[in-house]
């Protein structure tokens, strides 16, 4: 099952895909077209969100790190950062060096606390995508995502859907990629993250208790390609679908 966050006749609701993903079934039965819907991020306020930075060692190479490193670095998330498929994200002025970044999002089913990595993916209630956008010129170090980076309003885009995780037999094993107006500027696969979906729930919950609803954005492989007003980026990650998004000047 795929289902969606949309903003319908004045409130927030749930939806769900109906056969292709062309249309919507909402929770009271009435189907509309989903390219009119208003889509909002799959995130259930007051969730907490994890995210991961150097996660996928090519990426790391690229970026002059060493390939693996030594223990996860983890920031979190507010949910102002968050616009949903097909929405806006706004590019400032000074910001030359502005790139996306898909990544893998696991949204949490239940409570997780103290959990082994071969139980973790139990844990697991579904996956999404999110366009992590980075601004290289506001990065203090690449050990210290600040908040001018990582927590801008409506600088992540994240969606169109929270897919089951039954409908994913191994999140290790999906191809994802970047495309600005067209152009292939994005490629890799969850197989080469270098803490796995499973180990990033165990160390978590070996310190927090990882609550329904919260969600941990992966981290993303290489490829950096900076972007301007008015392209049109679309991350897409197989089995899970393709994310839309904007980029509008400041």
């Amino acid at each position: 099952m795929r289902r969606a966050r949309i903003f319908h006749q004045g409130r927030d609701i749930w939806a769900t895909a109906a056969g292709d993903g062309s249309f919507l079934t909402l929770a009271h039965g009435e189907v509309i077209p989903a390219a009119s819907a208003q889509w909002l991020p799959p995130l259930t306020p007051g969730a907490s969100v994890y995210a991961l930075g150097l996660n996928y060692a090519d990426h790391n190479k690229e970026l002059g790190f060493s390939p693996k490193m030594q223990s996860p670095l983890i920031f979190q998330k507010g949910g102002n950062a968050f616009v949903g498929h097909n929405g806006n994200t706004l590019r400032p002025p000074d910001a030359d060096q502005m790139h996306p970044e898909c990544e893998l999002v696991v949204v949490i089913g239940k409570p997780a606390r103290k959990v082994k990595e071969a139980k973790a993916l139990d844990c697991v209630m579904g996956y999404s995508i999110a366009n992590d956008y980075a601004i290289r010129e506001y990065l203090e170090n690449y050990f210290r995502p600040n908040a001018r980076v990582k927590n801008r309003d409506g600088a992540t885009a994240l969606g169109p859907w929270i897919v089951d995780a039954a409908d994913i037999a191994n999140p290790q094993a999906l191809r994802m990629e970047t495309r600005v107006n067209g152009k292939l500027v994005q490629e890799g696969n969850t197989a080469d993250m270098i803490i796995s979906v499973a180990g990033l729930i165990e160390y978590l919950s070996s310190f927090l208790t990882l609550m329904p609803g919260d969600l941990i954005l992966t981290g993303t492989p290489q490829g950096v390609h900076f972007c301007n007003p008015g392209d049109l980026v679309i991350c897409e990650i197989e089995g899970i679908g393709a994310l839309v998004n904007n980029l509008v000047s400041a």
